[in-house]
């Protein structure tokens, strides 16, 4: 039952505090239908994590500009960002939160702008964007918001976001139920993709926080392969080969053009986000699978100093991370410099 409507910042603040317990929740169900791009059951938890690392920079933040807040909390999940799930939420917040700058208060209009903005942009970082993932169920929330705003005529009021965010869901769930068929590897296990229902999950903690009402409890009922009697569809899947390379690299967009490329040359499931402006370039989040590391690290080397950077084996039956410690870079805000909320 709907309570009341308050989507500004402290709503902002209780959507991402919330996704971080929902998926924290249901990790261990996503991680048991993770099968692609690699079946190495880590969506969950790596959803979580970023989430976490969203969720804590938000609280930290004393601000009430709803883009000012996404904005940090989006950098700061791209910078802890895990695995290809992980770093695709951290561009869905970053990019969200662009429309959003200067503004108190999220609105119909803001909200279908915001994830058509958002949709776009995570489409736009991945070298091979495939359908049936969180991507599809991102574009169709886009969809079904823009559709209804704009029989709305720019309509902002309370009544406007509610129904709104309603046609976003209804369209998100659709999505996640469509993925099975869209991509054959989820059409011979039978399950549904794990990184869309993640990010459905996330979605219900935004319309949950800004309508002032509960996470939908049986939201997920019916998905296929999520009833907690199903087996873990990862840990039946062919044996993996090669790592998951990560790391936050300065580069300029031509620089950064060739990494891509090489990087396509060297792996798969490459993922190239902006940060933040440095300079005249940018510092970039980077995510490759490849089956050598050291051909990843030397291309990356070979353009920039590449620093948070994480190794780690793509394997069905657990990790082995490598994390390379870095200094902290110069001009990151200091988490001792704000209180967190209670």
């Amino acid at each position: 039952m709907q309570t009341k409507i308050t989507a500004n910042a402290q709503a902002l603040k209780r959507w991402l505090s919330n996704a971080e317990v929902s998926l924290g929740n249901h990790s261990d169900r996503l991680n048991a239908i993770n099968i692609f791009p690699v079946a190495d059951g880590d969506t969950g938890t790596n959803l979580y994590l970023t989430m976490r690392a969203a969720s804590a920079a938000a609280a930290e933040r004393e601000t009430q500009d709803i883009g000012e807040l996404l904005a940090a909390a989006g950098q700061a999940a791209m910078e802890q960002a895990k695995g290809n799930s992980g770093t695709l939420l951290s561009v869905f917040l970053s990019s969200m939160a662009e429309p959003l700058i200067g503004h108190t208060r999220l609105s119909a209009p803001l909200l279908a702008r915001s994830l058509e903005r958002a949709q776009l942009r995570s489409w736009s970082v991945l070298s091979d964007p495939v359908p049936g993932t969180m991507l599809s169920v991102l574009e169709e929330a886009a969809r079904g918001a823009s559709r209804v705003e704009a029989a709305q005529s720019g309509d902002d009021s309370n009544a406007g976001l509610a129904e709104t965010l309603r046609a976003m869901m209804t369209a998100a769930l659709a999505a996640v139920v469509r993925t099975e068929e869209q991509l054959e590897t989820l059409t011979d296990a039978g399950v549904v993709d794990a990184g869309g229902v993640g990010f459905l999950l996330v979605l219900d903690a935004m319309r949950a926080a800004a309508l002032g009402e509960e996470l939908q409890r049986e939201l997920l009922d019916g998905l296929h392969g999520y009833d907690v009697q199903d087996p873990h569809i990862h840990g039946t899947q062919p044996q993996l080969e090669g790592v998951e390379v990560m790391c936050t690299i300065t580069l300029s967009p031509l620089d950064a053009a060739t990494l891509r490329l090489q990087l396509d040359e060297l792996g798969e499931s490459v993922i190239m986000s902006a940060v933040s402006p440095v300079g005249e370039g940018y510092r970039w989040r980077v995510h490759v699978h490849t089956p050598d590391a050291g051909a990843a690290m030397d291309a990356l080397h070979a353009v920039g100093e590449p620093t948070n950077v994480t190794i780690t084996e793509l394997s069905a039956n657990g990790h082995q991370t490598t994390e390379i410690p870095q200094v902290p870079l110069p001009g990151r805000p200091n988490s001792g410099d704000f209180a967190r909320e209670a």
